[in-house]
């Protein structure tokens, strides 16, 4: 029988929750370092991937980190996985450095690539299938609705954030979110697998 803290042996989303609540019950370093050794380097990818120089990458991955050590307890299993969690503060964190130094945001088609906790093969493929169709059928949108679109979905803003960044009452910006989401369907209901092949 083991002395100390007890293991529960869980695998995946389930592991890394409870992982988190370990750091914020008990500022559990070792559960800090599993966590830290998982995220960090898919953070830093995520975020060259986006764009971000390999320093810039760097600091906002140790940024999100840090925020995952001072703010664990904040960390809800039932609206977010560990890693989804994670990545949105690290797209935040660079979006604010965007922001402040004037920065070029991302382009439509360097979409955000969340990771699951654990994906297997076949789930990243289909991932990528689908990302791809999505890719292709806004192209088939009007620029004021693929821009609003790339907004909300792409770099993760509010209806109310993409109404106050581009000077649009809250209104239009639903209603064209929700026409392009019409059409998106309309698109890939019809013909996006068959232009997938």
């Amino acid at each position: 029988m083991s002395h100390g803290r007890v293991r529960v042996d869980l695998t995946g989303p389930e592991r890394m929750a409870e992982l988190v609540r370990q750091v914020a019950c008990a500022q559990d370093r070792a559960a800090f370092e599993e966590l830290f050794d998982h995220y960090a380097p898919r953070l830093a990818s995520y975020l060259q991937r986006l764009g971000a120089d390999e320093a810039v990458a760097e600091e906002v991955t140790q940024d999100a980190m840090l925020a995952l050590w001072r703010k664990a307890a904040l960390f809800d299993p039932a609206k977010s996985s560990v890693g989804t969690w994670l990545f949105r503060i690290a797209r935040n964190r660079r979006i604010d450095l965007l922001r402040r130094g004037g920065g070029v945001a991302a382009p439509v088609d360097e979409a955000v690539q969340l990771a699951c906790d654990a994906p297997g093969p076949d789930a990243e493929i289909v991932r990528r299938e689908r990302d791809l169709l999505v890719r292709r059928a806004m192209t088939d949108l009007p620029a004021d609705q693929q821009s609003l679109v790339q907004l909300a979905f792409f770099e993760g803003l509010s209806h109310s954030e993409i109404a106050a960044a581009q000077g649009l009452p809250l209104g239009t910006v639903k209603s064209r979110i929700r026409l392009a989401f019409g059409r998106l369907r309309r698109r890939l209901g019809t013909d996006g697998i068959a232009d997938a092949n």
